[in-house]
């Protein structure tokens, strides 16, 4: 695992610890909403849902949502050329504004698959 992934998925957990810590009814449903939907498979299997996910966070320009996306898309068995292609569509929908995000997405990429070695 890269440092970036590390550092990532350690601050990820450690805020999301922090913010479910909160007696507040609204962030844990949310968070129990997002998990029921990413993290099973159903209709759409996970990896479909993932690479969904990332084009939704692309287009949003949500470039902490497009690392989790990336990281879980890997996870769920999604191979480098499908993550890039889902990216493409990214960019398509979302147009040339998103070709900042679309280069840290990249980069991102890289380090969880191992490409930047």
């Amino acid at each position: 695992m890269s440092d970036r992934l590390k550092q990532f998925t350690e601050y990820r957990r450690k805020m999301n610890e922090r913010l479910l810590s909160e007696d507040n009814r609204v962030i844990k449903r949310m968070f129990s909403l997002d998990s029921l939907t990413f993290s099973q498979d159903s209709t759409l299997d996970r990896k479909t849902k993932e690479l969904l996910g990332l084009i939704a966070s692309l287009v949003l320009r949500c470039d902490d949502c497009v690392s989790y996306h990336i990281a879980s898309s890997v996870e769920a068995g999604a191979t480098k050329d499908e993550i890039m292609e889902t990216m493409s569509i990214g960019l398509v929908v979302g147009g040339t504004i998103v070709i900042p995000h679309l280069r840290r997405a990249t980069e991102f990429l890289d380090e969880v698959t191992g490409a930047d070695a």
